[in-house]
This record gives C-alpha cells, structure tokens and sequence, in this order.
C-alpha cells in the first residue's frame, strides 16, 4: 500500500508514474497572518474574489489567522516569495478595502500549479491511495476529499480479503472506481482551473453582471457544487449487479448501482430515526455491508422478503435485513423500519416496486433485484463474498 506522496518513489518503480501537466502564465502567491478589515473575520465566514486576471480567496485558518491567496496572471511578478507589504498592497485592491491590515506572518509562499493522475491505482498487489497516485489542483480542497474517499475504499476491501470474507472481484475493483473517480476529478478541476484564471475582459464584465442575480457564480465557473464530493458514483464498477433495468422496468426511478444510498426518515419501534445510523456499521465491527429489504407498501411481498433474509445467510459480511416496510410486517430475525409515509421507498425510486438493496459498507449501492427473486441476490453474494460461508451475521440491533 503506497500513500507517500505526490512525489514518493513507489508510483515509478509500479510504472503508474506520468507526466504533469502545468498552467503557464499564472503563479499563485499566498500567506497566513492575522487580518484586520472591514469584513466579516467570523471564523466560519469565506471571501472570493474574481479581479482583473485573477482570482482571490480570503479563509479563516486558526487563532484569529486568515490564508489570504491571489491565483493570476505572473507578467511582472518576481519569481520568489511575496513580501507581506506586497500582499497586503494587492489585498487592498482586489477586496476594495483601504483599511485592510496584515500582520505576524506565519507562511508567506508561491507556486505554479501543476496536476495529473495516475493512469492506475493498482498492479499486482500494491495499490495507490492518497497524494500517491495523483496531483491535485487546490481549488475547493478536493484533493483531501479524494484522499479520504481512497483510504475508505482500499480500507474496507483490504479487511474483507484479510477476513476471508471476499472474491478476487472486491479488491481488484478499487482500481478502476478509484482510478477512474481521480481522472474525472482531474479533467473537471482543470476544465475549473482554466474557467477562472484564463479569463478577458468580456467574461469579467459578464460575471459582474450575473454575480449579482446567481450568488453561486463560482460554483458554476468550477463546473460543480459538490465540492465534498457526496455525489461520487462508480457507475461501472465490478460490484455493480442492477436487475430492476431493462425492459420490464422502465418507469423505476432512482439510484443504481455504483450511487450512493440515499438517507430516508424511517421509525424504529416508535422513534424516529432515519437510514444511515444502520448502513454505516453500527455494531462497530463488522465490515458493513446492509441489506434493505422494501416491501413495495404491499404484504405480499412479506413472504418473498423472508425468503430473501434467509438466502443470504450463509454469508456472515452482509448484517441481517432491514425491512422498510410500509405494512405491517412480522419479521422474524429482520429488524423492520416502519415507512408507512413511504419517504424511504420515494428515496430509492420503490414505490410500489418490492425489492433487494444490498449496500456496500462505503455506502454506494453494490445489487438492486426484484424481491420475489431471491435467487439472483443469492448469486451475488456468491459472487462477491465467494466461500465466506458457514458463520451467522452479527445482528445489528438488539
């Protein structure tokens, strides 16, 4: 497992290494210092700033500290750390504030951004996680984000191998969901990158005019909002298996496979609740996996739901069924959620449609099939866990 940087020795020695590429003709300069202005200095309180040629963010950092950085064109500019008296002059301009006051510099820095990705996140049995496997453009903070997202998804299909617990297929997939999420993300932040720091006159003066009537202009000029990431999806990914697709289910909304399952109010014996607190591994120690069991609103899927429950048994990596049931169900094992309002079926695209959701424990949909067809959720978990048979599940509320 190699996370040793951007620039670590592991990613050329795997033949993983490439090329990046760099953005000529800006520099970005920045310091940390304690700001005096006559601005908000609240600590949960950000400044951007689109100026001529260039792009400013002003962001509370710690103990009354702000990172104050000004990403533009370099004609002029000297090639070396800024002096504070020259960031506090371009402060002064770029915000409108005379009044504005640096002081107790910390860091005073400059760069030129460069980025890439590896071509892939694994060969044989080393994988790459992190700052590793790809260098990243710091609009939005994404690279730490995707950092995360690597370690949670190398993480949970190391412990499911170490365990015994799964196929080949698990942990080979991390390269391609991972591999491919990190060129995306790449080709999106550059295409990002470009929009705001390539920029004329004329595309200044039109974002002066929608600034006004669209407040999320900067978002758009990044090309996304979900700069946390929440919206990742492996669309293709190994451990997909839809079989609510196809002809026969046409009007079946939804997410599919690779998404994330969304979050949904439920009731638990009289509480309410809501779906997450019993996907994401709430007995502390199992690896995760949930499978939901939906009853369509209707009691002749009970009976198929049972049979569900108990197909999957053998495989002790998948905790036992919750039942979103909008009727009443009487569940045996299963611990049921009541969805009499059906806000956990309108989440899932299920109205009216009994079906199998079995969530991988990152969170994203891993199978969706019909209920009454127990067997082909059976094939799946043969599939993915293969012989990791023979022991019962850790129940998941008692």
């Amino acid at each position: 497992m190699a996370a040793d940087g951007a620039k670590g020795t592991v990613r050329p020695l795997l033949g993983l290494d490439f090329e990046p590429e760099r953005f000529e003709g800006r520099m970005n300069r920045q310091v940390d210092a304690k700001l005096a202005w006559r601005r908000s200095e609240e600590p949960d309180q950000l400044w951007f700033f689109y100026y001529e040629r260039g792009f400013c963010g002003v962001m509370p950092v710690w103990g009354g500290y702000h990172r104050l950085f000004f990403l533009a064109d370099d004609t002029g500019v000297p090639d070396r750390d800024p002096t504070l008296e020259e960031i506090q002059s371009v402060a002064r301009d770029v915000t409108g504030d005379e009044t504005l006051t640096l002081t107790d510099p910390q860091w005073l820095t400059y760069c030129r951004f460069q980025y890439g990705a590896s071509p892939g996140y694994s060969r044989r049995r080393m994988f790459l996680a992190e700052d590793a496997g790809h260098l990243s453009l710091p609009i939005g903070g994404q690279g730490m984000n995707a950092g995360l997202h690597d370690t949670v998804e190398i993480a949970w299909r190391l412990a499911m191998t170490l365990r015994g617990e799964a196929s080949p297929v698990v942990l080979g997939s991390y390269d391609a969901g991972r591999g491919g999420e990190h060129a995306r993300l790449s080709a999106q932040q550059a295409k990002g990158f470009r929009r705001t720091v390539y920029r004329g006159s004329v595309i200044d003066t039109a974002l002066g005019l929608a600034a006004k009537a669209l407040p999320s202009i900067g978002s758009l000029m990044q090309g996304t909002d979900d700069l946390q990431q929440l919206a990742v999806s492996y669309p293709e990914s190994a451990l997909n298996d839809d079989r609510l697709s196809g002809l026969g289910y046409l009007s079946q909304r939804g997410p599919k496979p690779g998404e994330r399952a969304p979050e949904a109010e439920v009731v638990d014996a009289g509480r309410d609740t809501s779906l997450f607190p019993y996907l994401y591994n709430p007995d502390g120690h199992t690896t995760g996996w949930a499978l939901l069991c939906f009853d369509g609103r209707s009691s002749d899927a009970h009976l198929p739901l049972r049979a569900a429950i108990e197909g999957v048994a053998p495989w002790r990596t998948v905790r036992q069924g919750l039942v979103l049931a909008g009727t009443l169900f009487v569940a045996g094992e299963a611990l049921v959620l009541s969805d009499l309002d059906g806000k956990a079926h309108g989440a899932y695209g299920l109205e009216g449609q009994p079906a199998l959701v079995l969530v991988r424990p990152d969170g994203h949909i891993a199978f969706r099939g019909p209920a009454d067809k127990p067997g082909q959720l059976r094939a799946y978990c043969a599939r993915v866990f293969g012989d990791a048979a023979g022991k019962q599940h850790v129940r998941p509320h008692s």
